[in-house]
This record gives structure tokens, C-alpha cells and sequence, in this order.
């Protein structure tokens, strides 16, 4: 299958304009066509998985943008996520790169480590560390919301389905405050929402090739939360994993697609809405809460440049790529101060640390929101000036 799909790459070379690292370094071998031919000369024989080969698999954001540009349907997710596992399953890595990774998946996906690691991590800046765990002191967000939704939030007037919220890791941990929102939204619209019991969705285990990690995670979340019409997400790549595997999510931006129910109040805002990678290109759905955003009165809503441009999170990319994270998050800071805006939005927790963290070494931030939390703040007339002093920065 893997023969396959490589055979379906005609190397024309679409996808060079929208790949972060070529864009970078306008190096072949670190561009979707390079690497699949990586992946064919691996598959014939003629390289072997050395470090110099699994380097340039390793920069891969997996944004998946080639994948939106590709003519000729080339399926470079899947070649990417088999490529990862045979990586962590056949070549031995260094030392400390295997620590960092281990140390990683040991902590993210397990919420009260997390919240521990989190409590510590400001004392980071002032213990002596290797150079190569800076980038977990330094991504570490200086805020942190442990807000639960309700068990169960009835809708509000005639039902339109039942729906499990996927509350998250990372999301449950660093943006509780968004899956609160979110459950009111829905239920305002029409949706009952229960949160149910649930662990890891298995994304960033799938993401780093970690494939048996992934597979029992994502086969206990499917038990957790089976019995509803679907299970909500508001985490780009968590819902771009789960609908790969054949679990029934969908992005909320899609549930709030039909007509609105509740008023929504104005909200004087200009916000730079940063597309997530994971819904614009994973899951083909482009500006996904645009529709949403523009049926708030008096936000005005605007897009950076290089909307398809990975901003360099990309689940563990940030820290086991730091470098090349650091200048992608700058050269997206920088279009999104060039807007203007006022505050900056963008649908996946990821996304939302890195753009942060980068405005902040711009010296320069701005209030990062969940779109969801703009349609919430609308709909309960929270205001512009008490939802921006409240924000994230």
C-alpha cells in the first residue's frame, strides 16, 4: 500500500510553495516530493535509515498543506505517519533526543503529570538544564485553565443531536476555560452536550510515529465516548486524528454551520484569525470559522499572510525542532501584527502556545482566543473590553 501511494507522486513540484521547510531552507530533500523519494530509495534498498535520512523525515511539520496542493491526490499523510513509525520502530536515536521524546509522551498526554510539569516549569529558567530541554521551559504558557464543563448541558429550545465533548489533554489542562465555552455555545445552539470520563485522543502519539501508543489510546477513547450522534472537537488536530481512524467527530466550526439560533450581541473587535493547519488542510476545511466569526455584529475579521503557512507548532515540533519552530513562529507573528488586529484567534491549542510565545519575544502581544470563545463572548454580550482583559496573552 505504501508502493502505492508513493507511485502516485509525479514530482511536479506544486507543493514546494506551501512547505514550511522548503520555504525555509529551499533544500529538496526537506520537501514533501524530497522526502518521498527518501521513502522510495528506503523501500528499494539503495539508503538506509541513517540519522542524515531520519533528519529530514524529523523536520516534517506535517501540516499537511502539500496534501491541499497536490494535483494528482498524492496521500502524503499516510506516507508520513508510516514513514514516522518505522522510524521509531527500526532506527535507535540519540541519547538525549530519545530522552526528550520518552520525557514528552510520559507527561502530555496524561493531564495530572501535565498540570504538575506546569507547576514546575517556571523554575526551569533558573536550574541549570541541557540545551536540549530549553524549548519545554520555554513553551511552558504562563497561564493555565483547569475550567470543567458541566457533566451535562441540556440545549437550549429543540434539540438538534446529542453530542460527547472531547475535552482534551493539553486542552483540559491549559485551555479548560475553551471546552467550558464550547459546551455553552453548542447547548445554545441547539446541541445537548454531556463530558464524559475520557483520556488522550491518541494524536501526538500518531503524529511521532508512536503507532501502538496511538492505537490503544484512540480505541479506549472510542469506547469512553460511544453512544452519542458524534463527538464535538475543538482541537484542529485531535479531530483531524480522530476522523483518519474512523471515529465519528466533527470540528465544532461544523456543528455551528447551520443557521444560529442565539442572538448574538456585537462585538467591536479587529481579530487576526489564524487558519490551524490541521483544519485547513487535514481536514479541508478552509477559514473553517469564518462562517461563525462573520455572524458576530461589529467583529471584524481579518487573515495574515501565508494563511497556508504551518506557524511551527505541530504537536511535539516545537520542541524537538526548535529552531526551525522558532523562525516559522516569527515569520507568522510578524503577518499577524501586520494586520493590525487587536487580538488573534486560532482553533487548536498548539497553535495558540507558539503564536504566543512568538508575539511575546516580538515584544508585542495580543489576546490569543478560541474562535468558540468569540461566538460565546457574542452571545452572552460579555463585551469586547472584559473579554480582552480576561484573554490569554
Amino acid at each position: 500500500m505504501i508502493r502505492e501511494h508513493l507511485d502516485d507522486c509525479v514530482h511536479c513540484g506544486f507543493c514546494l510553495p506551501t512547505c514550511p521547510t522548503y520555504v525555509l531552507w529551499r533544500e529538496e530533500m526537506d520537501s514533501p516530493r524530497g522526502r518521498i523519494q527518501l521513502m522510495e530509495a528506503r523501500l528499494d534498498g539503495t539508503i538506509a535509515l541513517d540519522r542524515t535520512v531520519v533528519e529530514h523525515f524529523d523536520r516534517c511539520l506535517g501540516c499537511m498543506a502539500c496534501v491541499s496542493s497536490c494535483p494528482s491526490g498524492v496521500a502524503y499523510d499516510l506516507l508520513l505517519e508510516a514513514t514516522r513509525a518505522t522510524v521509531e520502530d527500526e532506527f535507535t536515536r540519540a541519547t538525549g533526543d530519545g530522552a526528550l521524546r520518552g520525557l514528552l509522551f510520559s507527561v502530555l498526554p496524561h493531564r495530572r503529570r501535565l498540570r504538575a510539569a506546569l507547576r514546575l516549569a517556571p523554575l526551569g529558567r533558573f536550574v541549570p538544564m541541557p540545551r536540549r530541554f530549553r524549548p519545554l521551559v520555554d513553551l511552558a504558557p504562563p497561564w493555565r485553565s483547569g475550567e470543567r464543563p458541566p457533566a451535562f448541558t441540556p440545549a437550549s429550545g429543540p434539540v438538534r443531536g446529542r453530542v460527547a465533548l472531547l475535552t482534551g489533554c493539553v486542552q483540559s489542562v491549559v485551555f479548560g476555560d475553551v471546552n467550558a465555552a464550547t459546551a455553552r455555545v453548542l447547548a445554545a445552539e441547539g446541541w445537548e452536550v454531556a463530558v464524559m470520563p475520557q483520556g488522550c485522543c491518541g494524536a501526538l502519539s500518531a503524529h511521532a510515529g508512536r503507532t501502538q501508543e496511538s492505537e490503544r489510546l484512540t480505541a479506549a477513547l472510542r469506547r469512553d465516548l460511544a453512544g452519542f450522534d458524534a463527538i464535538a472537537v475543538n482541537a484542529a488536530g485531535c479531530g483531524s486524528h480522530l476522523k483518519d481512524h474512523g471515529v465519528a467527530a466533527i470540528d465544532v466550526s461544523e456543528l455551528l454551520a447551520e443557521a444560529p439560533r442565539a442572538r448574538r450581541h456585537p462585538l467591536p473587535l479587529r481579530v487576526a484569525y489564524q487558519d490551524s493547519c490541521h483544519l485547513r488542510h487535514a481536514q479541508a476545511l478552509p477559514a473553517a470559522y469564518n462562517l461563525s466569526l462573520t455572524r458576530i455584529p461589529a467583529l471584524d475579521v481579518v487573515e495574515p499572510l501565508e494563511q497556508d503557512i504551518c506557524c511551527g507548532s505541530a504537536g511535539i515540533y516545537n520542541v524537538v525542532q526548535p529552531a526551525a519552530a522558532r523562525d516559522l513562529g516569527a515569520r507568522k507573528a510578524a503577518h499577524v501584527l501586520a494586520t493590525g488586529a487587536q487580538a488573534l484567534a486560532s482553533a487548536n491549542p498548539g497553535c495558540l502556545v507558539q503564536l504566543t510565545q512568538a508575539l511575546r519575544r516580538a515584544e508585542r502581544p495580543l489576546p490569543a482566543l478560541h474562535p468558540v470563545e468569540l461566538v460565546d463572548a457574542s452571545i452572552r454580550n460579555t463585551g469586547a473590553a472584559r473579554l480582552v482583559a480576561a484573554a490569554r496573552h
